[in-house]
């Protein structure tokens, strides 16, 4: 544990990541792969906990869009998350590791509540701990829901997995000339509206001290090397 620069950090997924090649669902090997890399960091010594969205599987503010009512739309997101947060649940177990789905919605037959301090003490006896069901509550996203959860449970840092290895000044994809930002304060990041985690996501973790650090999730091994203090992707924190 003392060889480590973060004792306790959360992990944010996008359901996205487990699709792989795929064009919908869940790739099985794309979920063995991250479980690896989750069950390597957790026994280098490291209290591990995930959020996952559930856009692999449906989104709710896109139907909403459409014409659904909003708050039935978020309500079947969250469902797709606990969809997602068991599919994990069952990688990591199948890799060795001890895992926990902890809802914000009460679906007992399938997962525990969420109880914050149940939640801490999964990870102080080194479970796995997957939030699902984000926060609970419509018009929030999942990012809002694994800030909220990191600043819950007293994480050290919280990790945003995307397909980029990093924040730019303009996105990488179309503009070959995107500067790489290392290192950002979180009013820059709102100032400058750098679209990595929705706003409310960024507004809690600068009101609440935590370092966030974006990076690829995609670089075999690059967890644990953030968690021994490697300096991947971008860190966002403090002010301007």
């Amino acid at each position: 544990m003392s060889q480590l620069a973060y004792r306790r950090v959360l992990l944010k997924l996008s359901g996205e990541a487990l699709m792989g090649n795929e064009d919908y669902g869940i790739d099985p090997n794309v979920l063995i792969r991250l479980a690896q890399e989750v069950i390597e960091a957790s026994e280098a010594g490291a209290q591990i906990a995930l959020v996952i969205g559930g856009g692999n599987i449906f989104r709710g503010a896109g139907l909403a869009a459409g014409g659904m009512d909003r708050v039935t739309g978020d309500h079947m997101g969250m469902l797709a998350t606990v969809i997602n947060a068991l599919a994990m649940q069952d990688a990591l177990e199948k890799q060795g590791g001890k895992a926990r789905v902890m809802s914000a919605l009460k679906i007992n037959d399938v997962c525990e509540d969420y109880i914050r301090r149940r939640a801490i003490r999964h990870l102080e006896k080194g479970r796995l701990v997957i939030f699902a069901a984000g926060t609970g509550n419509p018009f929030f996203t999942t990012d809002s829901g694994a800030a909220l959860r990191a600043i819950e449970i007293g994480a050290d840092l919280l990790l945003k997995a995307t397909k980029v290895d990093g924040v730019y000044d303009k996105d990488p994809k179309k503009y070959p000339d995107a500067i790489k930002l290392n290192n950002l304060s979180y009013d820059e990041v709102i100032a400058r509206n750098l679209q990595v985690m929705d706003t409310a996501a960024f507004a809690l973790c600068r009101d609440a001290s935590l370092p966030l650090r974006i990076f690829d999730m995609a670089e075999p091994g690059v967890l644990l090397r953030i968690l021994h203090g490697e300096q991947v992707g971008t860190l966002v924190q403090g002010r301007s």
